[in-house]
């Protein structure tokens, strides 16, 4: 019998609920996977509040490590004992084991452990969409990361350092600000309720001409300090809602700011076909084997205490990325 989490509504931490399942044999292009560590992200808790509407009930998570054990018909690429890891898009990864289709698993390689690839594929490849195909940055561009210290956060500022951009982070306390700066950005920013002092040491730190790039996974709360801290035809890219949605928003603000760009981008837009999802991953795993990204883990918690984590989660209690071991 396994064990798998499941929510039947809409809410806080406390509706995670834990149930006994009994596995049927994988299906037609399925295998069974048993966990050995399942990431924590964001998106988690956007799916458990109801910010991405999901159909209820519903399992939680995406990223996870693990072995397969079983292989349905029609599987051709994979064998009975590979090691791999999935960041979705199927839900069901805060689980001790789960039949999950083939196409959405990668190889985890020999030098790669578990843990690292539970917490860093979905981060690692975000990062990697965000900052090489989405944004495009170059190097010596001034850019702009809030929530520096997060999981993501993190990878984005070692990633914009390897391509030699000019990186100011925001934090909220000075523990996180040390992350951020031993991850290699040149200037942080401790925010508090005052948003547009952030945006005037931003534009301090420019010369007065602000970033030409904002990476933005917090959402209404720093947006306003997003498009002040932004330059003539820059770019915010929101690609999370740690705060809460952006919305209401009037684009002649973009105008009004100096025709500015937004993108709202999803990981699976960019690692949508086969082709892409392999070449992404490569990419990721090859820049955690040189330690060009450091996948800092800072915090572990049992698989059956992600209520916890969620809570230490949305609270900012944490830093860095987090995994539930089973």
């Amino acid at each position: 019998m396994e064990r798998s989490a499941i929510i039947r509504a809409n809410g806080g931490p406390d509706v995670i609920e834990w149930i006994d399942v009994d596995l049927p044999p994988p299906g037609a292009g399925e295998v069974r996977v048993r966990h050995t560590a399942v990431g924590l992200n964001f998106i988690d808790t956007y799916h458990r509040r109801g910010i991405y509407p999901v159909e209820l009930p519903s399992g939680l998570g995406l990223e996870a490590a693990g072995v397969i054990e079983a292989v349905g018909e029609a599987v051709r690429d994979w064998k009975v004992g590979d090691r791999v890891c999935t960041f979705g898009p199927q839900r069901g990864a805060y689980s001790t084991a789960r039949n999950i289709e083939a196409a959405c698993l990668f190889l985890v390689p020999d030098d790669i452990s578990d843990e690292v690839a539970a917490a860093g594929i979905l981060k690692g490849c975000t990062t990697e969409f965000l900052v090489e195909r989405c944004a495009k940055v170059q190097p010596k561009w001034n850019v702009l990361v809030h929530a520096a210290a997060g999981g993501v956060g993190l990878m984005l500022v070692q990633w914009l350092k390897h391509v030699g951009a000019r990186v100011i982070g925001t934090v909220s306390n000075d523990e996180k600000a040390a992350l951020a700066r031993e991850a290699g950005a040149d200037h942080v920013i401790l925010y508090g309720n005052e948003r547009e002092d952030v945006a005037k040491q931003v534009r301090e730190l420019t010369e007065g001409r602000g970033v030409e790039v904002v990476f933005d996974g917090i959402g209404m709360a720093t947006w306003e300090t997003s498009l002040d801290s932004t330059r003539r035809r820059g770019l915010i890219v929101n690609y999370g809602n740690a705060d809460a949605p952006v919305g209401g928003v009037n684009l002649g603000i973009l105008a009004q700011k100096g025709s500015l760009y937004n993108t709202r981008p999803t990981l699976f837009d960019y690692y949508h076909h086969a082709a892409e999802r392999a070449a992404g991953s490569e990419y990721v795993f090859d820049m955690f084997r040189q330690g060009i990204i450091k996948v800092n883990i800072g915090q572990r918690y049992a698989l059956e205490d992600a209520v916890q984590a969620h809570s230490d989660l949305e609270a900012r209690r944490t830093t860095g990325s987090t995994v539930l071991l089973v």
